[in-house]
């Protein structure tokens, strides 16, 4: 008898757009929830049409919305709001990312829902958090990136900041929300009057989550963390270098024996052993040389032969890769981490695999991204008991 997912028995509705809300409904889904994912009914979330298209959707919305269901709610409507409050009373969770104060305009704030549902979880991610004298200011991922201080901290001393390549503020929020979900039904589920509650996620504040020893630091010393580049403040070897067939490779060699092995594996073993560079502070006191001397060795090989090398020394060392260097390695390949999906049409597609890893429960890719309202006749039917007649009804109205 095949096991249950982990999550399998949860029911999810997710009320989010674009990002953050749907990538923690994303998580979900892998791992056996029940996630109804809630649209407007003329375009339906955003993210169908963003980026790189097939035909006419966005092959992110593949990736972001597996395993969903999709059902068109008009949630600014009272009906529609109905339907939410009728829905939310069979739900565990509720997943949204709208400015704070949007679902009570709609009549879909906590206090209405757990009158509603006294167990449900309603889980919030929103730019500045449900309070605050920011909370009703607009607050995408790039902005929380800086408000966080992130930005500060990402690109060159001498120019403007620049930003990671992907909406890693939402990405982390989104993870946030997943934990503090899981939390809230833990929670739940040993009180004995199984209670829900209210999770409240910032963009800001996960972002800021990440900037390890930067406030302390700050509030002893008075130093600001500024832009270093390719290398990483008080860590020593940590850092880019340049390979005699012009590519560049990654090298942390800032562990104390893994410095050691390092400078010996490189021809330096006088360095290894030289009191000097003992330990990580030691090492940031020198770390222009340092770096010098390593740049001066991977510049007399090509790429391959550098990690060839360090890999043999046991020298964290990687080449800087492309999702093209990505879908060629064996490794990723090794762990499920490309897998391939057919879309309605027969055409295949190559998409991220499932993370994390659980040996017993794995998580799994069952569904693509769903069409807008799929599921509307299932849900509505199943759960709302709709007729011919209410369907027809909704839909001639704007409702679903």
């Amino acid at each position: 008898m095949s096991k249950k997912k982990p999550l399998e028995g949860i029911r999810v509705l997710e009320l989010g757009n674009i990002v953050a809300a749907p990538f923690a409904g994303k998580l979900f889904s892998e791992f056996g929830a029940e996630v109804i994912k809630v649209e407007e009914p003329k375009n339906g979330d955003p993210l169908r049409n963003w980026r790189v298209m097939y035909k006419d959707t966005s092959v992110w919305w593949h990736v972001q919305s597996r395993n969903k269901k999709s059902i068109t709610v008009n949630l600014r409507e009272a009906e529609g709001q109905e339907i939410i409050k009728n829905l939310t009373k069979t739900a565990d969770v509720v997943l949204e990312n709208f400015k704070p104060g949007t679902l009570e305009r709609w009549g879909l704030g906590y206090e209405t829902l757990k009158k509603v549902n006294p167990s449900i979880v309603l889980t919030r991610i929103s730019g500045y958090g449900q309070t605050g004298p920011y909370r009703e200011k607009a607050g995408f991922g790039s902005v929380a990136e800086a408000v966080g201080g992130l930005r500060y901290l990402t690109g060159y001393p001498d120019l403007p900041p620049v930003r990671v390549g992907i909406a890693i503020g939402d990405m982390v929020a989104g993870l946030y929300a997943v934990i503090g979900t899981l939390m809230a039904l833990r929670v739940r589920d040993r009180d004995e009057e199984k209670k829900g509650q209210e999770v409240d996620v910032a963009l800001y504040e996960s972002v800021f989550s990440l900037l390890e020893g930067m406030l302390p630091e700050f509030d002893l010393t008075g130093e600001i963390r500024e832009r270093t580049g390719s290398t990483l403040p008080g860590v020593a070897p940590s850092n880019s270098y340049l390979c005699a067939n012009g590519s560049y490779v990654i090298i942390g060699g800032n562990g104390d024996r893994i410095f050691q092995r390092l400078m010996t594996a490189i021809g330096r073993k006088d360095m290894a052993e030289d009191p000097k560079y003992a330990t990580n502070q030691d090492r940031v006191n020198n770390v222009e040389y340092i770096d010098s001397v390593i740049q001066s060795w991977t510049k007399q090989y090509p790429i391959k032969e550098v990690q060839r090398i360090l890999d043999g020394a046991s020298v964290p060392v990687s080449p800087i890769y492309s999702i093209k260097d990505i879908i060629e390695d064996v490794h990723y390949q090794s762990r499920d981490m490309i897998q391939e999906i057919v879309l309605d049409d027969g055409q295949k597609i190559k998409t991220p695999g499932i993370v994390p890893k659980l040996s017993e429960t794995p998580g799994e890719i069952e569904a693509n991204g769903p069409m807008l309202g799929q599921h509307n006749e299932e849900i509505y039917k199943e759960f709302l008991n709709f007729s011919y007649e209410d369907f027809k009804r909704l839909k001639e109205g704007g409702i679903i």
